[in-house]
Parts: C-alpha cells; sequence; structure tokens
C-alpha cells in the first residue's frame, strides 16, 4: 500500500466532496472511510485511476450517512442528483481546500491542525504527538475547526498570504513525535506551488528548502544548538541548497516582490557563503530593509540589527537595536551578542543570562546559559 499516494490524494478528493455540497466534516468522515476501504482493498485490486475510485467511494459514503439521516432530510435533493463517478478538477478544489484550512474565522493552532489533518491526510494521533498534547485535545481543536468551516462556501477567492503563514507555521515547528513537520511543510508547499503560479509560494518554498538545509548542522551530538556562524557547512544539504535557490531566482524574476522571497534571499546570502567570515552583510542588510519596507515588523527590524552589526560594526547594531521595544523576543540575547562584540563582557554575560531566562524552549534556554558561563570565566582569568 502507497501510504504517501494516499495522503497526497486525500485533499484534492475531500474537495471534490465539499464542492458538491457535502458540509466539511461530513465530506472528512467519508474520505476517511475511503482511506479505509483503500488500504484493505488495493493490495489485492490496485485501481486504475486511484483518485477516481476514491472520490466515488467517498461521495457513496457520505450519500449512505446523509440518506441514514433524519436530521439531514434537506439534503435528498443533492441526494437524487448523484454525478457520474469521477473527480473535479483537480488544481481548483485543491486550492480552495488550502484557502478553506485557513479560514480567517480560525485561530492559528487550529487552521494548522485542520491543514496537517484535511490537506495532509496526518491522523489525529500523529498531530496530537507532533504538538505534545493529549489525542482528545487535538481532536476536540479539529472537531471546533471543522464546525467553524462547514458553513463557509467555495464562492470566493481566498487570500494566499494567511495560508502561505499557515505553512510557514508548520514549518516552524519543527520535528517532535513520529511526525517531521518540516519536512510536511515543504511538502504541502511544493504541493501548494504545483497548483498554484504565485512567486509568494515559490519564496516560501525557497525560503524552507534554504533553512532545511541546514538542519543536520544546527545541533551537536549532545543536542545542544549550534549557532550558524558556528555550523560546519559542510553538512549543508548541497542539493537542497541549489533548489531552493534556483525557485528563488525565477520568482524574483517576476518582480513581484513579497515578505518569503526577501527572506528566501537572505537565507540564500548565508547559503552561498563559504565561510561565515565570507558573508555578505551588506547585502544582507539591503534585503532586510527590504522587508521592513514589506512587512515595518519589529522582528524583522530586531535581525536587521544583527545584520548591521556585522555590516558596519556593533555599535551601529546598537545604534539600530536602541530603537526597538527591549520586550521583543530575543531583544536580549541580540543585545548579549552585540555587547560581546563591542568587547564589553560584562554587560554581555549579564544580558546572555536575560535572554536565558525568556528563553522559550530549553536547548535555546541552555545555549544562552552557556554562552554567559563562558562569558563570566573569561572575565575571571
Amino acid at each position: 500500500m502507497d501510504e504517501a499516494l494516499l495522503r497526497s490524494l486525500t485533499p484534492s478528493v475531500l474537495a471534490v466532496l465539499v464542492r458538491r455540497g457535502a458540509d466539511f466534516a461530513a465530506a472528512e468522515d467519508a474520505v476517511q472511510d475511503a482511506l479505509v476501504e483503500a488500504v484493505r482493498a488495493w493490495p489485492a485490486d490496485p485501481p486504475r485511476d486511484p483518485k477516481g475510485w476514491l472520490v466515488t467511494v467517498a461521495w457513496r459514503r457520505f450519500l449512505d450517512a446523509t440518506r441514514a439521516d433524519a436530521a439531514r432530510r434537506r439534503r435528498e435533493d443533492l441526494v437524487d442528483l448523484e454525478p457520474e463517478p469521477g473527480p473535479a478538477p483537480a488544481a481548483d478544489d485543491t486550492l480552495q481546500l488550502y484557502f478553506l484550512c485557513a479560514h480567517p474565522s480560525l485561530t492559528p493552532s487550529s487552521a494548522v491542525a485542520l491543514t496537517l489533518r484535511a490537506v495532509g491526510g496526518l491522523t489525529t494521533r500523529q498531530i496530537a504527538q507532533a504538538y505534545l498534547v493529549p489525542e482528545s485535545t487535538m481532536a476536540q481543536r479539529i472537531s471546533r475547526a471543522k464546525r467553524t468551516v462547514s458553513g463557509v462556501r467555495f464562492d470566493r477567492p481566498g487570500d494566499v498570504a494567511t495560508v502561505l503563514r499557515v505553512l510557514y507555521l508548520v514549518f516552524n515547528e519543527g520535528y517532535s513525535g513520529d511526525v517531521d513537520l518540516a519536512a510536511e511543510a515543504i511538502r504541502l508547499t511544493r504541493q501548494l506551488a504545483a497548483v498554484i503560479d504565485h512567486p509568494e509560494v515559490a519564496g516560501l518554498l525557497a525560503l524552507m528548502l534554504l533553512h532545511h538545509a541546514r538542519r543536520a548542522a544546527r545541533t551537536a551530538a549532545d543536542g545542544s544548538l549550534v549557532p550558524l556562524a558556528e555550523q560546519d557547512r559542510d553538512r549543508w544539504d548541497t542539493e537542497s541548497i541549489a533548489e531552493g535557490v534556483r525557485i528563488l531566482q525565477a520568482a524574483l524574476s517576476r518582480d513581484r516582490l513579497g515578505e518569503f522571497q526577501a527572506q528566501a534571499a537572505i537565507a540564500a546570502l548565508h547559503a552561498d557563503a563559504p565561510t561565515a567570515e565570507e558573508t555578505d552583510w551588506v547585502q544582507i542588510v539591503e534585503w532586510y530593509d527590504e522587508l521592513v519596507r514589506l512587512t515595518d515588523s519589529p522582528v524583522v527590524r530586531l535581525n536587521r540589527a544583527v545584520a548591521v552589526g556585522e555590516a558596519d560594526g556593533p555599535r551601529a547594531g546598537l545604534a539600530a537595536l536602541a530603537a526597538l521595544d527591549d520586550s521583543l523576543p530575543r531583544h536580549a540575547a541580540v543585545a548579549a551578542y552585540l555587547h560581546e562584540r563591542d568587547g564589553d563582557l560584562a554587560g554581555a554575560a549579564r544580558l546572555y543570562a536575560e535572554a536565558a531566562r525568556r528563553a522559550p524552549n530549553l536547548a535555546e534556554r541552555d545555549h544562552l546559559t552557556r554562552q554567559s558561563a563562558r562569558l563570566n570565566a573569561r572575565r575571571s582569568r
């Protein structure tokens, strides 16, 4: 049984049922029934048209459930007009499903969970393990999300930017449990890129590939974080870097710059440098200037301060940092780094310790704590 094929077909099959008039929750149940039947029947009798087979079986499951539910008699006109077996146009339906799962009425966490379930084809258990929550909690979250979008019609274009933000949230979750969410996000973004010609979709895919290419070098054998400047670049995935750069160049050539393309350009400049010392920080600052223009994000300005510190010296970076709210996440860590480069070891050690107390996860906290201890040890010699 080709599990990857089933997962790749799930979103378009689900979208066909919703397009035909099934509410989202009922359609999703019918598709899951069809997938179970496929696991049972396909090894002995594989279909010539797997998607058409799934659509036919799922639609019949939906009709059976509708006929059996007295509360849904209002659907009988739909039941009497059963369409011919086979899929509706795949690209349009799959794209609309992405839009539906990223509907603005959903919270970000619900949109991510529903996307992984409906578009990604993951089980509730897999999603719960990835987010380190009980399966019952995730089941409730997904059920609420399905109820929320069940009344949403496919009669207006969706917001591509919202879909991309949801996929980037999935990517940034990384890896937990038995599901690699970074790899899953790349798969889903590839799928989206296949059905919509949009430079920002390409930009996000390039950004994911360029970041993911450095994954093996990001942690040491003991699980501790390895900063970008200290990573073994021989461990970077050169094929993913080359693909990301190729996709990015094609997107940039269309002259419709967006924030994901700009972020990918920064990642490409890091990937292109043979050593940390050879990084083109001047160009990186220029790309951060574009990002500030596009987003006016405080987080972008914070990252820009680091780049300015590398391009023009730590005091220039500290001057850029001074304009930002010190309650920003990672503000203390950036200040510590720039103070260390400026020779203020005592101030840097204190700021690293402060940043460790604010760290969002154990790995980052341990890394910042070690940085503070390293500087204190240097000062005591």
